[in-house]
């Protein structure tokens, strides 16, 4: 299976975090969880998965340094592939596609800051990409969703058990993907995830089940329960 990381996060809404750890705002996947930098921890789940056999990670070159030292501490065996990403993470993940291997037929693209993916999700997921054109991980919704109007007033209450959050990872047939790509760029749309565009260009996208502890770390609090997680995985 063919792994590609959008690896080009801001630390916008880090700034207590980084602050904590005495080093200026940078892309946020550095930030040290556990001893380690979030990406170390997506790149251990990887390389720990029985499935996947090649990464790619789609990042800004200034950081490609920072990027190299950490796979060398970690002394992975699986190939890393250096790419560069875009302006969005929709142009970047384009821009992975087209750096895959010519023997691809599937991929798998998780994000670098789902640090906390264990190698069980990846191997569970690169299974269904036997059968799936399209899916993605993710969980059952808890709360009762509300929606809301521009004005505040709520407009509706969706039936909470057709609800799922989507995660990372979202796998693909690659040749699929990269028509829905190239149809997003020509008609202008604008997605947060790959399965969206898939949706638009009327294919199926199915669901595989995600994991409750397979946060995105986006805020200083979100690196405090990712860290209190590990904790727990430690025993």
């Amino acid at each position: 299976m063919y792994l590609l990381i959008p690896a080009a996060g801001s630390g916008r809404r880090m700034g207590s975090a980084w602050q904590s750890q005495g080093k200026a705002p940078r892309n946020k996947l550095l930030l040290q969880l556990q001893g380690k930098p979030l990406i170390a921890w997506t790149l251990l789940a990887a390389e720990a998965s029985q499935s996947i056999r090649w990464i790619g990670m789609i990042g800004q070159p200034d950081d490609w340094e920072d990027f190299k030292q950490i796979i060398a501490s970690l002394s992975l065996t699986k190939s890393v592939q250096f790419i560069r990403g875009g302006a969005t993470r929709q142009e970047s993940v384009y821009h992975g596609l087209q750096a895959l291997p010519a023997d691809a037929e599937q991929v798998l693209i998780h994000d670098g800051a789902r640090c906390l993916a264990t190698p069980d999700l990846f191997d569970r997921c690169s299974q269904a990409s036997l059968t799936c054109l399209g899916f993605v991980a993710a969980v059952p919704v808890k709360d009762t969703i509300k929606v809301v109007d521009a004005h505040g007033v709520v407009e509706s209450t969706p039936d909470r058990r057709q609800l799922w959050a989507a995660q990372t990872p979202q796998g693909f047939s690659v040749p699929l993907l990269k028509k829905c790509h190239a149809a997003g760029r020509s008609q202008g749309w604008e997605v947060t995830d790959d399965a969206a565009l898939f949706e638009k260009c009327g294919l199926p996208v199915q669901i595989v089940e995600g994991e409750e502890t397979n946060l995105k770390v986006t805020t200083p609090m979100d690196l405090a329960i990712a860290d209190f997680i590990l904790r727990q995985r430690e025993g």
